[in-house]
């Protein structure tokens, strides 16, 4: 069902799309990625707790683990991925100017990409070894 023309805004006019036509994939994105990171970070900060005091070997044996390296990934992806999530909406909603935003969500995106990528390239390698 489409909204009245009274409803939507000029570009959805133009576009014949409504305002909820893009907004729910995102919004549906962030609330997952929030409910995923609440196992994940107490999962990780009960590790680091029981990893406290011990050396590095210890630590780069847990972290190289099947299971504790898969978690950490994940742990990895979704914070990146949330982090851009909320960013991109602080930027789209307080930057005006056109060629701006699309500079800073460009580069949100990159940077939340290449750090995940860091991330999880780290965490592979602890699992295959050096």
């Amino acid at each position: 069902m489409n909204a009245p023309n009274g409803m939507r805004t000029m570009l959805g006019r133009v576009r014949g799309l409504g305002s909820a036509k893009s907004g729910f994939a995102h919004w549906w994105a962030q609330r997952m990625t929030a409910l995923a990171l609440v196992p994940l970070v107490l999962w990780f900060v009960i590790s680091i707790i029981s990893l406290s005091g011990a050396d590095h070997a210890a630590v780069s044996a847990w972290a190289g683990h099947p299971v504790s390296g898969v978690l950490l990934i994940a742990l990895v992806i979704a914070v990146f991925h949330h982090a851009q999530l909320g960013l991109a909406v602080v930027i789209e909603d307080y930057m005006h100017e056109e060629v701006a935003k699309i500079v800073a969500l460009t580069a949100v995106r990159g940077f939340a990409f290449l750090a995940g990528l860091v991330g999880v390239v780290s965490v592979l390698k602890l699992m295959v070894g050096k």
